[in-house]
């Protein structure tokens, strides 16, 4: 008898974890922990699958359930939980760059604080770093200000001004680091990309002295 309760108590206790497992992966708000959480949460799953004599539950659930899931999850936080900022490359500029660990220092900190890689794009122009922007290639592009790029003598440069100036498409990663980033460090504005490809194109006029024009 006493040998049953035994049994019955080890059950009801490895039970008990998939509840526990489950409120500390729904309350995680770190996304690297709750995939960890998500494998254990997967095993205890299959664990007690296996006790209540589901063996192929438990196979499924550990293969499919739990392996397959955390392998999505993990390409899915890979890909998204990161800011890609499109930076000029040095060694293709005409001028020489003011350096930019400042800005680099400063802007991990508040990444850091919603669990966000910084991944650094670099180009070789203007031009190209622009349209990465407007192509949505990238989150943010960071070029030197326009004083730096007037007068690129660090003799003649204002330091006390920002060196570098951040342009920022989306409004969410806009309102973290103009909070977080010192004005003395980097200028930010805020792109609104949405709006101006939405902006109404202005049609032509047909002419009244050539009404083929007006059916074309």
């Amino acid at each position: 008898m006493s040998e049953i309760l035994t049994d019955e108590f080890y059950i009801i206790a490895i039970a008990l974890l998939l509840p526990l497992t489950a409120c500390m992966l729904v309350s995680q708000v770190n996304p690297y922990h709750a995939l960890v959480i998500r494998g254990i949460l997967g095993a205890v799953a299959a664990l007690v699958y296996a006790l209540f004599g589901a063996a192929d539950v438990a196979l499924t659930e550990a293969l499919v359930g739990t392996m397959l899931s955390i392998t999505l999850y993990a390409v899915a936080v890979r890909s998204s939980m990161s800011m890609r900022l499109g930076v000029l490359d040095a060694d293709t500029t005409e001028h020489p760059l003011p350096s930019m660990d400042p800005v680099l220092k400063a802007l991990r900190p508040p990444l850091d604080r919603y669990y966000l890689r910084l991944e650094i794009v670099p180009y070789s122009s203007r031009q190209s770093l622009h349209a990465a922007l407007l192509d949505q290639e990238v989150h943010a592009i960071c070029e030197p200000s326009e004083q730096w790029q007037t007068q690129p003598s660090p003799l003649t440069v204002d330091h006390h001004e920002p060196h570098y100036h951040l342009q920022i498409r989306i409004r969410r990663l806009y309102d973290i680091l103009q909070a977080a980033l010192p004005a003395a460090i980097a200028h930010l504005t805020y792109s609104n990309l949405a709006a101006s490809s939405a902006a109404p194109i202005s049609q032509p006029t047909p002419s009244i002295a050539n009404p083929v024009e007006g059916h074309l």
